[in-house]
């Protein structure tokens, strides 16, 4: 991989042309304007909505060209390549791939970052050394928690690649990912610096409030972290809306893949989030959730709009602004909920101290460490499932309580790309998750989301068989890449036959990248050491390890549309399915029937760095993870009022006292650093 280190800061302030989807207010604070008066915001999840599946159309069209390029280099070596002929006929025939990146702080960001830049073509040595060319041929990019990150900082700076980023990475100020200081110590040791980058974040709290929307402290964490993500934006796009997608010229184009980051919904009771509690999609044009409880999509630029079963209670009047990008990421990725949820008295008191800061008394103790999406969206909807009798209280609670996107277990986010209404024909799933016992990937997160299917929840999802976490780990199928799903004669008794996952896990190749969830500061050689190793994890260390890597991505893309048409399988990919198809092994000596190839794929390997970021020393990076889990906050809480309802003005938190602010993000600082 040759990124090239050179600063080229003249381009980032090009990385962003802000349009005219920005905030009615230009800034946090949401705002009443016109609409339709005969408008109905919601849908019942019954399929795409209108808007994915006109988008679908173009970048159908546009897949078809980057795939055949990207297939044609990955079978050149092949003894018999009609089976591209037959494949790209026709537009309906081409494969569809979706790409899912993982939860996991900073450590997923970057090494999403580097696997997704193995498989664009704008990054140098991609097309020689890695998977170049497939994400132009990408359809989706699903993301959640750190995934969430990286996805919504090159879709929001107007499709840039990670090329570009690490050309003009730096610790200045109007540098992405300028993660030298934590965005909680963001001056250092620079203590105004510091007041000052709070003292806007509490006024733009503070301005949403005053708007008559609740406020929490996962309002706090996403604007925070925007400062490195859109660094040349105002106050690190205080006011950039999530819809304005729909008006980015990469996006209208379909030049850039259909963005969806993910968030699970909280129970008012406070009860656990599991495997059976909802998980919400947020796409360029609706959020909404697809499991039974829910069951139902509303227009994401008009979010916040007080509705009754999608109608808006005043008539023609709209909110636009709540759908902001920042506010989005921060829900998807807020770890201030792990926080507050463990019986620690330290953890609590910090959350205490941030409330108390930056909200007053403005905030529940039940709710201030989630985000609240006031009024609810689905309030009154009726498409939920009715079979048990009662009714789901998502349609009925006056606002929904969302928290980080992986909390349930599922950390890459799955369900949106094997929905049988997206036709996706494969995965590529990147697993920054750190539930192994040396923090790394364990295969946790692949195993949860094929066991929901199994649930009511999970009764109209598929997913292929996996293998227990035990056996995962015992197989080594968590250090390497591995494909599920590889014969869908053996997925019959799903509810449908699912998309291949190709499972790409975090491991170390050319750096310890089982970097602490929580690390929150990560100098210039961390960051490119941890994407390098990313690129290396992705491509099988360049290639090197098995030159023939691109030709069994190659196979993996196109086996579902194969399978379909019937199509003559290439001698080359039945032996690509012989190295990398799990098998139904369970342990090293024993198998099932869900296939009948054997896995020959060795552990253990040294790897030639061909090509690399730069020629800095490697940092040592030590092995940490989170000891923090989740408690059963039982406690229950009233709803707060929605934007109908005016609520008072409190310019809470507007004069920080410098030294306590200062110190209490110091000790925050070292608290993500110590746990």
């Amino acid at each position: 991989m040759l990124l090239k280190d050179i600063l080229l800061l003249a381009t980032v302030a090009s990385l962003v042309e802000v349009t005219s989807a920005w905030s009615p207010t230009n800034g946090y604070a949401p705002a009443t304007v016109n609409c339709d008066k005969s408008i109905n915001l919601t849908r019942a999840a019954s399929g795409l909505s209108e808007s994915e599946s006109s988008w679908l159309q173009k970048k159908d069209a546009s897949t078809r060209d980057a795939l055949l390029t990207f297939l044609t280099r990955s079978t050149k070596n092949f003894s018999d390549t009609s089976i591209l002929e037959a494949l790209f006929k026709n537009s309906s025939d081409v494969p569809r791939v979706g790409i899912a990146a993982s939860g996991g702080g900073y450590r997923a960001m970057f090494g999403s970052a580097g696997m997704v830049a193995a498989m664009d073509n704008r990054t140098e040595g991609a097309n020689e050394h890695g998977l170049g060319g497939l994400l132009q041929g990408t359809t989706y990019l699903s993301a959640l928690s750190g995934g969430s990150w990286f996805a919504s900082t090159i879709i929001f700076n107007n499709w840039t690649s990670v090329q570009e980023i690490v050309d003009q990475m730096s610790d200045t100020d109007n540098s992405i990912w300028n993660t030298v200081q934590s965005p909680f110590t963001p001056g250092g040791t620079n203590s105004t610096i510091t007041t000052e980058r709070y003292t806007n974040i509490t006024s733009a709290v503070n301005d949403k409030y005053d708007a008559g929307f609740p406020v929490s402290l996962a309002d706090v964490w996403g604007l925070a972290f925007a400062y490195s993500f859109f660094p040349t934006l105002p106050q690190g796009g205080v006011g950039y809306t999530w819809s304005t997608l729909q008006e980015i010229e990469q996006f209208t184009s379909a030049e850039m893949p259909f963005l969806i980051e993910l968030t699970k919904v909280q129970k008012a009771n406070g009860d656990l989030v599991d495997l059976n509690s909802p998980t919400v999609e947020i796409n360029p044009f609706e959020i909404g959730s697809w499991d039974p409880s829910i069951n139902s999509f509303s227009e994401v630029k008009y979010l916040g709009t007080n509705v009754t079963n999608g109608i808006p209670i005043v008539e023609g009047k709209c909110v636009e602004g709540f759908d902001n990008v920042d506010f989005f990421f921060g829900t998807s990725s807020n770890l201030i909920e792990y926080i507050d949820a463990s019986n620690v008295t330290s953890y609590k008191f910090l959350v205490n101290e941030l409330a108390t800061l930056f909200l007053g008394n403005q905030s529940k103790s039940t709710t201030r460490d989630m985000s609240l999406y006031s009024p609810n969206p689905f309030k009154g909807t009726n498409f939920y499932d009715k079979s048990n009798g009662t009714v789901s209280e998502f349609v009925t609670d006056e606002e929904l309580l969302m928290i980080d996107g992986g909390s349930d277990g599922q950390t890459i986010p799955f369900t949106p790309l094997m929905r049988k209404e997206r036709n996706v024909d494969v995965v590529f799933a990147l697993d920054y998750s750190s539930d192994g016992s040396d923090s790394y990937p364990n295969g946790v997160s692949v195993v949860n989301s094929y066991e929901r299917q199994f649930l009511d929840i999970g009764k109209n999802e598929a997913f292929p068989y996996v293998p227990g976490v035990d056996a995962f780990v015992e197989l080594g199928l968590n250090k390497r890449p591995v494909f599920f799903g590889c014969n869908s004669t053996n997925l019959t008794d799903l509810a449908y036959i699912p998309p291949l996952v190709v499972y790409l896990p975090n491991a170390e190749y050319t750096y310890a990248s089982n970097v602490s969830t929580f690390q929150q500061s990560f100098d210039i050689t961390e960051r490119k050491e941890l994407i390098q190793n990313a690129f290396e994890a992705a491509t099988m260390g360049n290639m090197t390890k098995d030159p023939e890597f691109l030709s069994c991505v190659g196979c993996a893309v196109m086996r579902r549309k194969q399978e379909q048409q019937d199509l003559t399988w290439p001698e080359e990919c039945e032996k690509c399915f012989t190295k990398y198809c799990w098998d139904g092994s369970l342990t090293k000596t024993t198998s099932t029937s869900v296939s009948n190839i054997t896995s020959t794929i060795s552990n253990n390997a040294t790897y030639s760095n061909t090509t690399q970021i730069s020629n800095t020393t490697a940092v040592a990076t030590t092995n940490r993870s989170s000891s923090i889990s989740s408690v059963d906050r039982s406690t229950s809480t009233t709803s707060s009022s929605n934007s109908s309802t005016a609520v008072s003005s409190k310019n809470f938190g507007t004069n920080l006292n410098i030294n306590r602010t200062f110190l209490l993000f110091t000790f925050m600082n070292m608290f993500f650093n110590m746990i």
